[in-house]
C-alpha cells in the first residue's frame, strides 16, 4: 500500500510513515511539485499509488472519474504534520481495506473533535 502525498502535506511524512507505508512518496520527490492536479492524478494511476490530499479538487476528480487512482481525502483543516501522521497510522487497517475493495474510489479521514 503505497501513498502519493500531495504538496499540501509535508514531505517529511514519507520518512515519518516509512514503516507503515513503505514505498510511499511525495509529489516533490517525483518532480511534480507545482504540477496540475491532473498530472498528479495521472502519475498516481500509472504508478499504482493512492493519492493523499487535503485538496478538494482530488475529491471532485474522484467523483467524476472513479478510480484508479484511489483518493484519501484528509478533512483535517490546518492540522500539523504530527496530527496527520497519527491519523494515517491510526487508520492504517481501514486504509488497507479501502485499497483492496473494488467499489469505493475515495476515503475521507477526519481528526477527532478538538484534535489539531
Amino acid at each position: 500500500m503505497r501513498l502519493l502525498l500531495d504538496e499540501n502535506l509535508s514531505h517529511r511524512l514519507v520518512h515519518t510513515l516509512a514503516d507503515e507505508y513503505p514505498g510511499s512518496t511525495h509529489v516533490r520527490e517525483v518532480g511534480l511539485r507545482g504540477a496540475a492536479d491532473r498530472q498528479v492524478w495521472d502519475y498516481a494511476r500509472s504508478e499504482g499509488l493512492i493519492v493523499v490530499s487535503k485538496d478538494t479538487d482530488f475529491r471532485e476528480l474522484s467523483f467524476l472519474e472513479g478510480f484508479p487512482p484511489k483518493i484519501i481525502w484528509l478533512d483535517v483543516g490546518n492540522a500539523g504534520t504530527d496530527a496527520v501522521a497519527a491519523l494515517l497510522r491510526r487508520e492504517r487497517d481501514r486504509i488497507e481495506r479501502f485499497e483492496q475493495q473494488q467499489r469505493e474510489s475515495i476515503l475521507v479521514l477526519s481528526l477527532g473533535a478538538g484534535t489539531v
